[in-house]
């Protein structure tokens, strides 16, 4: 389980940089934006770009990775 506090440092962290929600079962969930986020007391819920919601219990959270960055070409860098 990862420190809701790391997320929301995460998200306040400027300039912000895209990353992936890794969860337990695999999946990586992708965070765009940081308005596209709100964190509870237990709960991370992401907004996608097709304004799906998903809920994401805390306890399944376990590591925020960098997303690829894209540079003005659209190729994507590291």
């Amino acid at each position: 389980m990862l420190n809701l506090k790391t997320v929301r440092e995460r998200l306040n962290k400027k300039p912000f940089r895209p990353f992936y929600i890794r969860l337990t079962d695999g999946r990586k969930v992708y965070v765009e934006h940081p308005d596209f986020v709100s964190v509870g007391g237990s709960v991370v819920a992401i907004i996608s770009l097709d304004d799906s919601i998903q809920e994401i219990d805390s306890l399944h959270i376990v590591s925020l990775d960098p997303a690829p960055t894209r540079r003005r070409n659209g190729k994507h860098s590291r």
